[in-house]
């Protein structure tokens, strides 16, 4: 099901989530785009020139993923193997080279598979105390403030999240630096306290690298990273990932972010390249990685070094562990990281004028088929598949309109 330029679509029996509620409506896509239909209607006389049955799908714009590292062996598959399930993804590295950056550009999504946004650099400028799985070797600091991220990386044009621990420093002007280029801050790999994370929010940084994981743990007397979330020091919503993988973070622990802070909770997979693997050994990049059931470690240990978990079922894990309606979990991975990263106006959301990048789902969160910029990309033959129906159309030019004489034609 692939739509031409100027094809105008309509996507009928089906549920939409749209400003917060799951309604009964129709989609109409043109060009990519999702348009408004009584425009369309009263101001060009048109009908649709196709219409696709829904089969009574729920219809979730496209999910947004702000923290993968790879999928099926090689990180450069990421780009290309995101249709699979047709996330509109960032291209996550953990730690990147001035040679491979360059190469990690900005896509518009399509058949060939979703969106790239930029670039998650996760590191090197973490602290050594909280490295996870980064080989301690590649850790550095920021002894020539701004300048020591220019040597590591070079041009930062592909570069739309960088996460790196407040309480080194020069962190504080880098923040700056970074958020005034139009980067996104995430403060992760850290053993900043409540107030190092507060300062580096007043400078800019608006995301959290994985809660929970690779920072001090709660306490009551300095609660670090995870008191952001009720911190009464910072002015704006603070948003912060979260994986819920079942693996990586506790149901309780999920509910009591979800509960203290859930309009800033954004669902991430850290999915690495041993995602779709066997179990064993497997060598990523460097590093020698175990596949254990549904987790993977650093080889010989007990380290987690990321999730082979996709986005469709941390939703599901997250609705089971707080009990939250479908809109409360669809939004964490949709309107959320959007939000996050200040493109709401045209992903996340179903609302007129956005990208047509949906996901059609029932209930249970399953996966029945994705859509990128009105094209079918990926289905689920397990699932009802959407039907389309062709209509014949003389389309009459007058000097202020479009007259459309329709009539239907047979499925095919």
């Amino acid at each position: 099901m692939n739509s031409t330029k100027n094809t105008l679509l309509k996507f009928k029996n089906c549920r939409l989530l749209r400003d917060d509620k799951i309604i009964d409506d129709d989609i109409w896509v043109r060009d990519g785009k999702i348009v408004n239909p009584e425009k369309v209607f009263y101001d060009e006389k048109c009908y649709a020139d196709e219409e696709i049955d829904c089969k009574g799908a729920l219809i979730s714009p496209g999910f947004i993923e702000l923290q993968i590292n790879g999928f099926l062996k090689t990180r450069r598959i990421v780009m290309e193997s995101c249709k699979v399930k047709s996330r509109r993804t960032l291209a996550v590295l953990e730690s990147v080279s001035t040679e491979v950056l360059p190469h990690l550009k900005r896509r518009t999504g399509g058949s060939h598979g979703a969106t790239v946004l930029g670039v998650h650099i996760e590191g090197p400028f973490i602290n050594v105390e909280k490295k996870g799985a980064h080989p301690p070797k590649y850790i550095k600091s920021l002894d020539k403030g701004f300048q020591t991220v220019l040597d590591m990386y070079g041009s930062l044009d592909n570069v739309c999240i960088l996460t790196l621990a407040p309480e080194l420093m020069n962190a504080l002007p880098i923040i700056h630096e970074l958020t005034s280029r139009g980067i996104t801050v995430s403060l992760g790999h850290s053993v900043a306290n409540l107030r190092e994370g507060e300062d580096a929010v007043a400078h800019g940084a608006n995301f959290i690298t994985h809660l929970f994981n690779a920072m001090l743990p709660f306490h009551h007397r300095d609660p670090g990273l995870v008191g952001l979330l009720a911190s009464k020091q910072i002015p704006r919503i603070i948003y912060y990932g979260i994986i819920t993988d079942g693996i990586h973070t506790h149901p309780a622990a999920i509910r009591i972010a979800h509960r203290t802070h859930p309009q800033g909770l954004v669902i991430v997979t850290d999915a690495i390249s041993a995602m779709g693997l066997d179990e064993g050994t497997h060598t990523i990049g460097q590093m020698q990685v175990e596949v254990r059931g549904d987790r993977a470690v650093v080889a010989g240990t007990e380290t987690l070094c990321g999730s082979i978990t996709t986005m469709d079922k941390c939703l599901r894990v997250f609705k089971k562990a707080t009990g939250c309606s479908l809109v409360t979990a669809l939004n964490t991975a949709t309107l959320h990281p959007a939000r996050t990263i200040g493109i709401q106006a045209s992903k996340g959301t179903l609302n007129y004028g956005a990208d047509a990048d949906f996901v059609f789902l029932d209930d249970d969160l399953n996966v029945w088929s994705t859509w990128i910029a009105g094209n079918c990309v990926y289905y689920d033959s397990n699932f009802p598949q959407a039907t389309i129906k062709a209509t014949n159309e003389i389309h009459l030019k007058t000097e202020n309109s479009y007259s459309c004489i329709h009539k239907d034609s047979p499925d095919h």
